[in-house]
């Protein structure tokens, strides 16, 4: 079994990994949606939500199913090898069927104006072929993805700064971006020979993992309608512009959902072999103590971000962008919405195979999204999906919640976590003073996140060295 210190070094590779995928797309925004303009970023966000909606498709569900069986099956090379190559079949055959689905769409219903950038995020959709990272994450050896992922995300970066030069380049960004994420699933897989061997394929035994990746596919279904078809919604409800803002609006909202999205993806292996084996103490400790770590987390990143967004965006998007400040300011509580749901669905729900009542949430939060959304696009823009989405996360955490409400003690959660939400209000007050003395630039955003976390970690200190301190030191010193 693994030791508290192998899953807080597997949380910093993961968070590592987690925060790369989003964090380097987003160094290169500013040169980007100043080269491309809102025009240009509205038409790749465009295409890769329906490229990605169909790679999503063809994953079914198997990122959280494979992490879970892997993570049962660890000291079980033999049946963790027959896992192995029966849900990647299942996996490969629902992908070609999508690049099927795809090339339909292409030839009969994709506009002409999309059409290059369209056929080029074909990419996109084939990098489902060849993911495997569910398959490393069950086993928990995280340093082998985060390692080689690095050199792939570095030398795009790279490239798009040398390479993308004018607003008639979409087509090279594009190409750029779904060539480094295509490559950077497939370098893993030389790695894969030392941990399983292989088996044939055989129809029955894939009969045995299909109606649970299905079961867990569903739930993908919904957050797709939630999560991407916002841009699908708002490019035929409003305009390219609006998709532009909006596109600005989730790089900046997904980059703290690294680290919450880094906990889950540590803590589900964890939390499956850890039921699988009875140890009932243990995973208690494990919910508390990461319910109050997002407390802790999502109050900061909420209103840290909320306090800078006005500052932030049109210095780090350019002026045309001013707008999206608001559209931050509105959607920052999904934050903390996510944060908590998260832990409830990675760390109980899953691992628990309470699959249905997962299902029910993450749909119950999909129709919210696309009632509310089909109401206010057409008249609001972006403003009008995020709005949705805000709906949306806050109905998925609720129902979450009620349903684990006799099972797990969420009283003592938010008695754990409420005492962050004044560092984050005094935070917040903090960042805005200084907002409005300095004003939009460079300077200002940078002395107010300096202020923001002196404010907040001076604050949460006292807190978390008089209930954690053990755990504190061990995690500053890796």
């Amino acid at each position: 079994m693994l030791k508290k210190s192998n899953v807080i070094n597997n949380f910093i590779y993961s968070s590592v990994y987690q925060v790369l995928l989003i964090i380097l797309p987003l160094i290169t925004a500013p040169y980007i949606f100043r080269v491309l303009g809102a025009n240009g970023v509205g038409t790749f966000s465009y295409t890769y939500s329906i490229a990605n909606c169909l790679a999503l498709v063809g994953m079914l569900g198997v990122n959280n199913y494979g992490n879970r069986t892997i993570a049962s099956l660890q000291n079980d090379r033999q049946n963790r090898s027959k896992a192995f190559w029966n849900i990647l079949t299942v996996q490969i055959l629902a992908t070609v069927s999508m690049v099927v689905v795809y090339f339909i769409y292409l030839i009969l219903f994709c506009p002409t104006t999309y059409r290059l950038v369209s056929y080029i995020q074909i990419f996109t959709v084939i990098a489902s072929f060849v993911d495997i990272n569910w398959f490393f994450f069950g086993m928990e050896k995280f340093k082998i993805t985060v390692t080689r992922n690095v050199f792939v995300r570095l030398i795009t970066v790279i490239a798009i700064f040398a390479f993308v030069k004018n607003s008639s380049q979409v087509w090279l960004y594009t190409l750029l971006m779904v060539g480094g994420h295509f490559i950077s699933n497939l370098i893993v897989w030389p790695f894969i020979k030392k941990e399983i061997d292989f088996v044939k394929p055989s129809f029955s035994e894939m009969k045995l993992h299909f109606k649970p990746i299905i079961v867990l596919f569903v739930p993908v279904i919904a957050v797709t309608l939630y999560n991407k078809m916002d841009k699908v919604m708002i490019g035929v409800l409003s305009d390219v512009t609006q998709n532009g803002f909006y596109e600005c609006v989730e790089r900046i909202i997904t980059v703290p959902m690294g680290l919450i999205t880094a906990l889950g993806t540590v803590m589900l292996p964890r939390m499956s072999h850890l039921f699988a084996s009875g140890d009932e103490g243990k995973t208690q400790r494990y919910i508390r103590l990461s319910m109050e770590f997002v407390c802790f987390l999502g109050i900061a990143l909420t209103f840290g971000i909320a306090g800078i967004a006005n500052e932030f965006s049109p210095v780090f998007f350019g002026e045309e962008f001013t707008s999206v400040g608001f559209l931050v300011v509105l959607i920052s509580p999904t934050i903390f919405f996510k944060c908590w749901a998260n832990v409830i669905r990675t760390q109980y729900l899953i691992p628990l195979k309470y699959d249905k009542p997962y299902v029910i949430s993450v749909w119950f939060g999909a129709v919210v999204n696309l009632i509310i959304n089909s109401a206010l696009i057409g008249r609001y823009g972006a403003a009008g999906a995020v709005i949705g989405t805000v709906c949306a996360e806050s109905a998925v955490m609720i129902y979450q919640t009620w349903f684990v409400r006799k099972k797990l003690p969420i009283g003592k959660y938010v008695n754990d976590g409420v005492v962050y939400l004044i560092p984050g209000i005094v935070m917040f007050i903090a960042v805005r003073i200084v907002g409005n003395y300095f004003g939009a630039n460079l300077l200002s955003v940078v002395f107010e996140v300096v202020v923001g976390v002196l404010v907040y970690i001076g604050l949460c200190i006292p807190i978390l060295l008089s209930r954690h301190r053990e755990i504190m030191n061990h995690f500053l010193k890796k």
